[in-house]
């Protein structure tokens, strides 16, 4: 084995706990970022170019007819090929967690539909299932098996949030082992079914899943019930004739204690693993080979590299399979960095020195194995002693088609655990619904000064009824910061004006009629 260290071009907080890899072609394409995408990838999906020891991250594209594809971290993912032998596949994603810490129940399919020399295209299709639906989870594991010539999907562990039923006000955002249930998932007619196994007893997530032919091993996981790391190596036979199928368990012995390891791919029967946790914040140094052959598992351990005294006095890691026997690590770097919240890259070759050499000569060092059976690439556990926030600073590179986001706007001005005003005191460690209407975030409001901004309900001091009434009625609201500012600034009330009374007419002057025997008179007396 050979461990290298590779400096980022480009900006690597985006690469957070819980990423995955996906390979198309030869390229290994990053899927998972921390935070929403952005401008200058909306697509939330990276190539991930890595070329003399250095890494850069490129935007990929989406088809029109393209579904959206939120950016999900601690998903479960693999291959999907039309049978066991095909070179073309496409990939599964289940389940996962969003920026916003929600839990996405839902199945997406990706496929590369185009490719140049500077923008790959994809197609993300989401899928409608229908019976025993499984419920929003992460940290569990997917693959596919293939028996009697046909294929099925099989999703086992995961965590999710306590049921709302359930919830307490201390506990409301807890989370839970899922239920140990398997699930057959059968993608040609959109049915899934679950299966409730005597040897299951206590529900794993964090665990490792390797797929060879009809069998599936399930190996180590975090139980949170028991707050144990299973030593049980399962065995999951399913068996797919012409009517129901059939599923059965057996537990082996020789398995490891251990949560968050990897799983990487080294040839047709052998694989090996790195990595994980066989303790809390206790980082498990050794590493193993899988040997899978016939109907028959060899664990035994394997020679470990020289690993770096940065690696080694770390708290956590974190990382995912990149293929041909490569593994992508990840740890955080120095508190006194002069980039807040940036990671320390490896790459880890678990192929003999020939085949390093071979692979060094490729133009692409980053690439996924597209063999027959593909071990699942399980990230490392979020722990919650170990959650580190990070957005993403401006990327130093003269590639044109290079992801740059200099020029973004900061997305944690419009998150929900932002701090809205001096006071603010909304903590996502610590914060518990307080209006009826929340459930796993706090309740916002808009204040309309100048191009307005987000603020938490609950540190305006508004009652539920105010908060309902303003948020169906269509009036402007204002923080308690700007309320009197825009009570200056308002145009001042408009005076009724009093009713004038017109004026009386003038009376018009009284003229004297004369009789005729006076007007002979008068004009007698003036010609006299």
């Amino acid at each position: 084995m050979s461990l290298q260290m590779v400096s980022t071009v480009n900006n690597s907080s985006l690469l957070q706990p819980g990423f995955s890899l996906l390979n198309f072609d030869g390229h290994v394409f990053f899927f998972g970022q921390k935070g929403w995408p952005k401008r200058s990838c909306p697509t939330g999906v990276f190539l991930l170019d890595i070329k003399q020891n250095e890494l850069k991250m490129k935007p990929a594209f989406f088809s029109k007819d393209s579904c959206y594809l939120p950016p999900l971290r601690y998903p479960a993912l693999c291959t999907l090929r039309s049978n066991a032998r095909s070179d073309e596949y496409q990939y599964i994603i289940h389940g996962g967690k969003t920026p916003n810490n929600d839990l996405s129940d839902k199945i997406y399919f990706m496929s590369l539909v185009s490719k140049t020399s500077k923008k790959m295209t994809f197609q993300c299709i989401e899928k409608d299932l229908g019976g025993d639906v499984p419920e929003a989870r992460y940290g569990h594991t997917i693959n596919v098996v293939h028996s009697r010539g046909k294929s099925m999907s099989v999703l086992f562990g995961g965590r999710s949030y306590t049921p709302l039923a359930q919830r307490t006000t201390e506990k409301w955002n807890s989370v839970v082992d899922c239920l140990p249930s398997v699930f057959l998932i059968d993608f040609e007619f959109g049915c899934c079914t679950s299966y409730i196994l005597p040897e299951l007893q206590d529900g794993l997530s964090f665990h490792v899943s390797i797929a060879r032919g009809d069998t599936i091993y399930i190996l180590g996981g975090h139980s949170l019930q028991n707050n144990t790391r299973s030593p049980n190596l399962y065995k999951l036979k399913i068996d797919l004739p012409l009517g129901s199928p059939a599923v059965s368990c057996t537990i082996l012995p020789g398995g490891i204690s251990v949560s968050s390891a990897i799983v990487t791919q080294i040839s047709d029967t052998e694989f090996v693993l790195v990595g994980g946790y066989h303790a809390d914040n206790q980082k498990r140094l050794v590493c193993n080979t899988i040997v899978l052959e016939d109907s028959k598992i060899e664990i035994v351990e394997s020679m470990s590299p020289e690993w770096t005294p940065d690696i080694k006095h770390c708290r956590m890691w974190f990382g995912c399979d990149m293929g041909k026997g490569s593994i992508l690590l990840g740890i955080p770097g120095a508190n006194k960095q002069l980039i807040p919240d940036a990671n320390y890259f490896y790459i880890l070759r678990c192929k003999g020195a020939e085949a390093d050499k071979e692979e060094e000569l490729m133009t692409q060092i980053c690439s996924q194995t597209s063999s027959e059976d593909p071990g699942d690439s399980t990230p490392f556990e979020d722990s919650e002693e170990f959650c580190f926030s990070a957005e993403a600073h401006s990327f130093d590179t003269d590639d044109a088609d290079t992801y740059n986001e200099d020029d973004e706007e900061d997305e944690s001005e419009t998150g929900y655990w932002i701090t809205c005003c001096a006071s603010c005191n909304i903590d996502i460690n610590t914060w518990v619904p307080f209006y009826s209407t929340e459930l796993n975030k706090p309740a916002m409001i808009l204040c309309s000064s100048g191009a307005g901004h987000w603020v938490h309900a609950q540190c305006m001091d508004l009652s539920e009824t105010m908060l309902l009434h303003l948020s169906e009625a269509n009036v402007k609201y204002f923080c308690n910061k700007h309320v009197e500012l825009n009570k200056g600034l308002q145009t001042p009330q408009k005076v009724v004006c009093l009713k004038k009374q017109p004026m009386k007419p003038l009376r018009k002057k009284k003229t004297m009629k004369l009789s005729t025997p006076t007007k002979k008179s008068f004009l007698r007396r003036l010609f006299e």
